[in-house]
């Protein structure tokens, strides 16, 4: 039960570019059958939204401001004292148009001043230079989570890519050297962002994580009807996942098994085209996009789940999967390494490596003792990814940045007394 609003807690200023779906169904006639295509999906979407409703429920007062391409532009309320507002156009080529959509409501002074801006950065350009005007209009400490450093993570050749890390790189650098707080989800990000510049001690990493209130009581096959062992790829159909890698191993399997796509997306055609070529395609089932309520009752039904990335921050769908006690089989790119121990709770393959990928699978579909073992694993290292212990380490740094503003302002005071008192 959400508790009351606590007198001193700060209120927060939330920029991010992808929310979760309106909480309320109010996805509107005009999104219905394209919702799904606009990433209403994700690690960031669960992220923001999973610590939005849990500093709620820790007392916080928050304004969060992002994108309307999951649901209708407006504004709903979240918990006790949590107000979304979506802005900008339905249109995914466009969505960097909700920085300028939004800037009435980030600039506006409201009731209660803004205490802390909190940007979340994913492959975004506009949301970084809207936190920083929104931290000097409010004159409130700036607040960055990383989830995905565009000049350390992103990876790939096309133009998009070569834009993103060049002006996306120099952006990101700029603005964390001036944050008064760097939140990344993991130690390798971090020792990439104290290299560009930014003091060790506005570091902060605290990775995404899981709500055990979602993981109680998944009882029950959500996909009876296909055969085991199942395999399973759940989240976003996008370049980055590259589920079409996982539809590819799967037909060059030698262990009869099943494959579930749950999801959908940008590449959503592409998984088509490859499960209807694949040699494996009668035992290959597409599901579709599901909400993200219904994701733990998935990942119960079942037996090893797959992450096939080109590139990856952390993939917070790892940390359900522990919590569901599913063995991984992951690439060993970026920040994955760090949640999934190779040989502990998954399995770590090269990315974009088809044959290496099914051999991982062949393995671990073939041994059930070892599905047991990474399974214990898994559940033993899921209570390191609690939301609400999070949230609390997220709630530490924002009492920290207004603690240092404050000790700012009374140095400058200080210093004007001593300037206007005679020797």
């Amino acid at each position: 039960m959400p508790q009351p609003v606590v007198a001193d807690a700060p209120h927060v200023l939330r920029l991010c570019s992808v929310f979760e779906p309106d909480p309320a169904g109010r996805t509107g006639p005009e999104l219905d059958g394209r919702a799904a295509r606009f990433d209403p999906i994700g690690g960031m979407q669960n992220h923001t939204a999973t610590l939005t409703r849990c500093l709620d429920a820790q007392g916080h007062r928050q304004t969060v401001v992002t994108s309307r391409l999951a649901a209708p532009a407006g504004s709903t309320r979240i918990g006790t004292a949590a107000v979304v507002y979506r802005t900008g156009v339905p249109i995914a080529r466009l969505r960097q148009l909700w920085a300028l959509a939004a800037l009435p409501v980030v600039l506006r002074r409201s009731e209660r001043p803004v205490d802390v801006v909190h940007a979340h950065q994913g492959e975004d350009l506009a949301v970084l230079p809207l936190a920083r005007l929104a931290a000097r209009r409010h004159r409130a400490p700036l607040v960055v989570t990383l989830h995905c450093s565009v000049g350390h993570t992103l990876t790939g050749g096309s133009p998009r890519a070569r834009l993103l890390r060049a002006v996306g790189g120099w952006v990101e650098r700029r603005t964390l050297r001036r944050a008064d707080a760097v939140v990344v989800l993991t130690e390798r990000t971090a020792a990439a962002v104290r290299a560009d510049g930014v003091p060790a001690e506005r570091v902060h990493t605290i990775p995404s994580g899981f709500d055990p209130a979602l993981f109680a009581g998944t009882d029950g096959d959500v996909l009876a009807g296909t055969g085991r062992p199942r395999i399973g790829y759940v989240g976003r159909l996008a370049p980055q996942k590259r589920p079409d890698v996982l539809v590819q191993a799967f037909g060059l399997m030698q262990e009869r098994s099943e494959l579930v796509v749950v999801g959908d997306g940008p590449d959503r055609e592409l998984v088509e085209r490859a499960a209807a070529e694949s040699p494996a395609r009668e035992r290959i089932t597409l599901r579709g996009f599901v909400a993200h309520d219904a994701v733990p009752g998935v990942l119960a039904s079942l037996d090893v789940l797959v992450l096939p990335s080109a590139y990856e921050e952390m993939g917070s769908v790892l940390t359900e999967a522990m919590a569901a006690g599913l063995p991984v089989v992951a690439s060993d790119v970026g920040g994955i390494p760090t949640v999934v121990d190779d040989g502990v709770t998954g399995l770590l393959v090269p990315p974009l490596d088809p044959p290496a990928l099914a051999a991982a699978l062949d393995r671990v579909v073939g041994d059930a003792d070892l599905r047991t073992r990474l399974a214990a694993g898994a559940r033993e290292r899921a209570g390191d990814y609690g939301w609400p212990r999070l949230a609390g380490r997220v709630a530490t740094v924002y009492a920290g940045v207004r603690a240092q503003v404050g000790a700012r302002v009374r140095a400058r005071v200080r210093g004007r007394v001593r300037e206007t008192v005679p020797a």
